[in-house]
Order: C-alpha cells, then sequence, then structure tokens
C-alpha cells in the first residue's frame, strides 16, 4: 500500500503487450446480489480452494492504545478484531515489520506482540518485511539508516542476518512465521541505492537487486526447520497489470530467485478491473505453476471521511467497476464476493486468496506519528468499529 499522498506512479514501464485474456469479463455480482450471496455462498462450498483468507492487522494494537473498540456487527459485544475476523473464517493475520521505526509503530515487540494474539485467535502469520525504517512501496525504498553506506556483498549479508534472525525471534517468542514476504510492492526494486532497479542511468540494475532479494530467501530458508518450514512470498503492486508483471517475474526468475508464493497488490482505483486482475492471475498460474495471493486488496464503504486527512480514495469514478460495486456497505461486499469467484477460478486452484489490507484502521491513528488516516473509507468496521457486511468474504467452506 502507498504511503499518503502517493498515487499511481509515472515509472519507468517496459511492459509486455496484453494478450487478449485481460478483456474477459470478471465473474462479479451486483451489490443488490450480497444479500442473496449471504444467504446461498457459504452452503455452495465454494471456500474451498481459498486456502488464505486473511487481514493485515498491523494498525491493532495502536487502535486500541487510542480507543478504539470493536464488533462483528450492531448490538454484540465487544471483542478482539483478530477474533472478530477469526469468527467469520480469516485464518491468516498480515504483520508488517520496519527495522528502526519510531516505538510502537510497526516495531519488533509490538509485531510478536500481534502475532501472539493472532495465533491465540488461530490465525497463521503473515510476515511482511519492509526491510526500511519506515514505509516501503514502489516509491519509498529506502535502506535503514543503520545499513546505509553497506556495499552490496555487505548489504546482502546484512539482509540474509536480519531475516534469518528475525524469523527465529518470532519463533522463540511462541509466534512463529508461517510465511514471509522478502521486501514490500518490491516493484522496482528493495534497499535504494544498492538494490534500485531502475535509475537515473537508464539501466536496470537486476543483478544487484535479486542478490538482495536471494540473501533474504536464503535467511527466510536457514530460519525454516522440518518441523515448520516458512513459506517465502515475492510482493509487487502489479495486479491489474499483467505486462507489467511478467516483466518483473520473468526477469527474478531469469535471474534465479527461488520462491513459493506470488503476492500482488490489488486495489481497483488504482490497479484497474476485476478483469485485469482475473486475465494476470489466470496468465501466472500457468505461465509460473505457483499459488497467487491477492496479498493487499480495499474497497470504499463510503465515499465521506472520518477525520481531517485528505483519504486515498475519494472519487466514485476512479472505480473501474463502479456500477457494479459502488462504495456503500452492501457495493464493499458485492466486491469482495467477486473477488472470491475471480480467485476461485484461477486455473489448478492456484488462486490461494487474499489479504484484506488494513480492515481495522479506522479514525484515530494516523498513518505517522501526529498525522490522520488516509485509510478510514476502506475499511471492514465502520468509525465506531461495527463490523461491516464485508466480513463474509473471511467465510470457510462448509
Amino acid at each position: 500500500m502507498r504511503s499518503h499522498g502517493e498515487f499511481p506512479l509515472s515509472r519507468r514501464r517496459l511492459l509486455l503487450s496484453v494478450p487478449a485474456a485481460a478483456l474477459l469479463s470478471p465473474v462479479v455480482l451486483s451489490a443488490e446480489a450480497w444479500a442473496d450471496g449471504q444467504r446461498q455462498g457459504a452452503g455452495r462450498g465454494d471456500g474451498g480452494a481459498l486456502r488464505i483468507r486473511g487481514a493485515d492487522l498491523s494498525f491493532t494494537l495502536q487502535e486500541y492504545a487510542a480507543g478504539a473498540r470493536y464488533r462483528d456487527r450492531a448490538h454484540t459485544r465487544v471483542r478482539p478484531v483478530e477474533e472478530i475476523l477469526a469468527g467469520h473464517g480469516a485464518n491468516h493475520c498480515r504483520l508488517r515489520l520496519w527495522v528502526d521505526p519510531p516505538a510502537g509503530w510497526s516495531d519488533l515487540p509490538s509485531a510478536i506482540e500481534m502475532a501472539r494474539r493472532a495465533r491465540r485467535a488461530g490465525l497463521k502469520v503473515l510476515l511482511d518485511l519492509h526491510y526500511s525504517d519506515f514505509w516501503a512501496d514502489p516509491a519509498h525504498q529506502t535502506t535503514p539508516k543503520a545499513w546505509q553506506g553497506q556495499d552490496l556483498a555487505t548489504l546482502a549479508a546484512t539482509v540474509h542476518d536480519y531475516t534469518r534472525t528475525t524469523l527465529q525471534r518470532f519463533a522463540r517468542a511462541g509466534a512463529p512465521v508461517d510465511m514471509v514476504q522478502i521486501g514490500n510492492e518490491v516493484t522496482a526494486g528493495m534497499l535504494w541505492p544498492v538494490g534500485q532497479l531502475y535509475t537515473s542511468d537508464g539501466l536496470q540494475h537486476w543483478d544487484e537487486f535479486t542478490t538482495l532479494l536471494k540473501a533474504g530467501i536464503q535467511g527466510a530458508r536457514d530460519a525454516s526447520t522440518d518441523h515448520r518450514p516458512v513459506k517465502v512470498m515475492v510482493h509487487i503492486d502489479r495486479g491489474g497489470d499483467l505486462g507489467g508483471s511478467r516483466w518483473f517475474f520473468d526477469h527474478i526468475l531469469d535471474a534465479g530467485v527461488e520462491f513459493d508464493v506470488i503476492g500482488e497488490s490489488y486495489y481497483p482505483f488504482w490497479h484497474g478491473s476485476l478483469a485485469d486482475l482475473r486475465a494476470t492471475l489466470d496468465d501466472h498460474a500457468v505461465r509460473y505453476g505457483k499459488d497467487i495471493v491477492v496479498v493487499e486488496t480495499a474497497y470504499p464503504w463510503i465515499l465521506g471521511n472520518g477525520d481531517d486527512l485528505e483519504n486515498l480514495f475519494v472519487d466514485a469514478a476512479t472505480l473501474p467497476d463502479g456500477d457494479r460495486f459502488p462504495p456503500t456497505p452492501a457495493g464493499q461486499a458485492a466486491y469482495f464476493e467477486a473477488l472470491r469467484q475471480v480467485l476461485l477460478r484461477v486455473p489448478d486452484r492456484r488462486g490461494a486468496g487474499f489479504i484484506c489490507w488494513s480492515p481495522e484502521w479506522i479514525p484515530g491513528v494516523g498513518w505517522e506519528p501526529g498525522a490522520g488516516n488516509p485509510n478510514d473509507n476502506l475499511t471492514m468496521f465502520d468509525w465506531t468499529g461495527t463490523g461491516l457486511p464485508s466480513l463474509a468474504a473471511f467465510r470457510p467452506p462448509r
């Protein structure tokens, strides 16, 4: 997810042509069909292929410190948000980790505490290593201050050791990691400037970038055990861009990068229609033979704003399928139903599932200390902490 103020980037786009599959119509539900889906969907066993149904809950502890409380619907008792999601069928919790951030802002102690809570609720843990002191995304991949000035070989060793040690610390704390991201939205590289993929010299620095990527992956492998292996994900922000996503994954695989799971961000107001997403997922399932997770997604439930900071999503006209999924609670729920159907139809059952990004991030906690929340109309809880109909998207098979 982009930090506040970041919108679609004018990055270098060296894309392959998009095939006719990108023009296929997605299987979608109208907002009006949501209630019918609630009555019938769970009984169809249609969650059988969605092995991953989860949420990024990285702001949860800060929300509780700010006084937020959550209910799964009106007139029910307050419960921990991770238990509410698990009760609706979620089985994964994604957590962000920064290297040396402000205290309590996705630092190691808070991530471990939240991982323990997630495990007590019955959720598996997906750890999102940013390899940065603060937000990392396609526009920001700043090397942690303590690591700056290292050459490529030294930085690769640092990345390896940090990854291995971090996973070991989670395991020793009783919150072992099930899957780990080696970087966050690394579409343009990581650990800039050493691992920056596109630079002002006009060249593409795949060797430097993939050296660091391989180092992180090896660190994760070295922290794995036969008893508890850790799956490795590589995550980019090209869910609706088949050509751009192919360009990236073709290059890293040609460079010998070995990983388990493809992670894609997909926000419709930035990344295109569900037809675009479907084209990417269907292509990659066959082309790469790996499981694919839509590891970040969100959809608006309201056009309004819960605080004084302008939101990332402000204009219904930017929703490519907005006629089917308006920015209302029912429209949001219908979007997630349609997303499930796209994933369920990925060839060879490679559509492993989805992670909703920050469904609990309601007003009260900013994107940085002292700031506001640009995400409060993309949550799965309203501004009082009451669950929205979209929580049904986490349901398991029956």
